[in-house]
């Protein structure tokens, strides 16, 4: 797969596009390639083990990652605001339960200007390649702003970063606007257009019902129906604000609970059994929202919930039954000039084009641009399938770490705390090397392969594979290589403590 051509993001609103003040140091310790929020977070995790020399390379203008990058009408997080966000920096002042996407953003400037990390980011910093050098024992890396060269390095460029846009027959041919929602063009009015929309996920739920109110006539190609479930999205009462700024372990004690809550979802994606019990819920929301049998028909997913990702919303169903818009479910068959042809051979006028296809996280861009110890790209290294020991470092590439990594992702809670437990895990890592006097270290290959065993262990039985559905979490190979299919406390029970026997240290 090759690495589709960079979209510059635009800066935030909020500040102006910034310059670096030095340029890029030829030679040093760390090299974090992503400001979103792992990049950030191993950042500050260096600094407070006490690590200095590092740099974080960022292709766009502005931190942020996805946040900064998707910038949709609607955008939202659909895990609660309390635990979408670092422990050791909670946001007393979040507007309401589930945080829109400018508040996230807002979030991630202040935790980047408070922990001083702006002027060690290097913006428009685009890694092109990266080598490790086995002889001076350091990563080269190639980027738009220079060659540096690194002892460590750390892809924290994150699984939900380029987005794909199907291949569709004729699609060259179409005359009107293309663009994906990750990147939305903002400079195009949608007002009395007639606009299809590709993709039914959890951006399209998003936009979809905003969008709907302003379009003339708009198109909805789904391609398999999710199931939704009611959003509790309330706004967050001013003495709740003022509890938690004056006495923040008020904040804490309400992340406890909320992290709980989550944390018991998995007895239902370890379970599809208790699952098919909650998806009731979702059974009866879709039956409250949708009283005509036909459109509830095609709206119903043929799989059980959790096996794809579940998606929140209280207004996307009302929002498509409106007079101005059309569920296509016969796919696509081909596009023209200023129409696309469903699979039943019926033309549907469009003036604009909207793909919400997500992305493709089995396929990291960055990958078929890094080349471990032996030449091999980490793209061939995954190519069977994505490998890592404790989701972090991969054999035959030495001095590397990848967060979020393999089997890291979430289907219940939050990614941030995931992260949270690969940072530790990374510099638990170094400050082994470093304690050992070793210029070198990777996991072995018995350690990587012992841990992969012990994930699909516990993947087995669970709704990610027995769920009845082909999700983007499955690679070519039909393994679930981008869920964690247990509790987030027993991963970061698990990769906390670092065994040297799972480690090869040279000097």
């Amino acid at each position: 797969m090759t690495r589709p051509t960079p979209h510059a993001a635009r800066p935030s609103p909020q500040s102006p596009v910034p310059q670096s003040p030095v340029p890029l140091p030829p030679t040093l310790d760390v090299a974090i390639i992503g400001a979103g929020f792992s990049g950030l977070g191993m950042a500050i995790g260096l600094d407070r083990a006490g690590w200095r020399d590092w740099v974080i390379l960022e292709r766009g203008d502005e931190v942020g990652g996805t946040w900064r990058d998707n910038r949709y009408p609607g955008c939202a997080c659909d895990v609660q605001s309390h635990l979408y966000s670092f422990s050791f920096a909670l946001e007393p002042d979040w507007s309401r339960s589930y945080s829109p996407q400018p508040e996230i953003l807002a979030y991630l400037q202040r935790v980047a200007r408070e922990h001083g990390l702006r002027d060690r980011v290097r913006f428009r910093a685009d890694v092109r390649q990266a080598r490790w050098d086995p002889d001076r024992k350091h990563w080269s890396i190639q980027t738009a702003a220079g060659v540096v060269h690194a002892r460590m390095l750390v892809m924290a460029s994150g699984a939900l970063s380029d987005p794909v846009i199907p291949s569709l027959p004729g699609l060259e041919r179409f005359a009107g606007t293309t663009f994906h929602s990750a990147r939305w063009n903002h400079d195009v009015p949608l007002a009395g257009k007639r606009v299809a929309v590709i993709g039914t996920g959890a951006s399209a739920i998003q936009f979809v019902p905003i969008i709907q109110r302003q379009v003339a006539r708009l198109h909805l190609f789904q391609r398999t129906p999710a199931w939704i479930m009611p959003q509790p999205n309330h706004r967050v009462p001013r003495a709740a604000r003022w509890l938690y700024r004056h006495v923040p372990g008020t904040q804490r004690a309400v992340r406890g609970l909320v992290y709980a809550g989550r944390e018991a979802m998995v007895l239902g994606f370890r379970h599809p059994r208790l699952m098919r019990r909650v998806q009731r819920v979702a059974e009866r929301h879709l039956a409250r929202q949708v009283p005509d049998a036909a459109l509830r028909r095609k709206l119903t997913p043929g799989y059980t919930l959790g096996c794809k990702r579940i998606l929140l919303s209280n207004d996307f169903y009302p929002a498509i039954q409106q007079p101005n818009v059309e569920l296509v479910t016969t796919g696509i068959a081909s596009i023209g000039a200023r129409a696309i042809v469903d699979g039943d051979g019926v033309g549907h006028g469009v003036d604009v084009i909207i793909f919400g296809t997500g992305f493709q996280p089995t396929h990291p861009p960055l990958a078929d641009h890094l080349r471990g110890r032996e030449g091999e790209t980490l793209a061939g290294r995954w190519a069977r399938g994505l490998r890592a020991f404790a989701g972090t470092t991969v054999h035959g590439f030495p001095n590397f770490f990848v967060i979020p990594g393999p089997n890291t992702g979430l289907g219940h809670s939050s990614v941030v705390y995931m992260s949270e437990a690969q940072i530790a895990h990374v510099v638990a890592v170094m400050r082994l090397a470093q304690e050992r006097g070793a210029a070198v270290v990777e996991p072995s290959a018995d350690a990587e392969a012992r841990w992969m065993s012990e994930v699909d262990r516990r993947m087995r039985g669970t709704v990610w594979v027995e769920g009845g559905c082909r999700s983007w979490y499955l690679d070519e190979t039909g393994r679930n290589s981008t869920i964690w299919p247990d509790f987030t406390w027993r991963f970061r029970r698990r990769v906390a403590r670092v065994d040297p026997g799972d480690y090869l240290l040279a000097t």
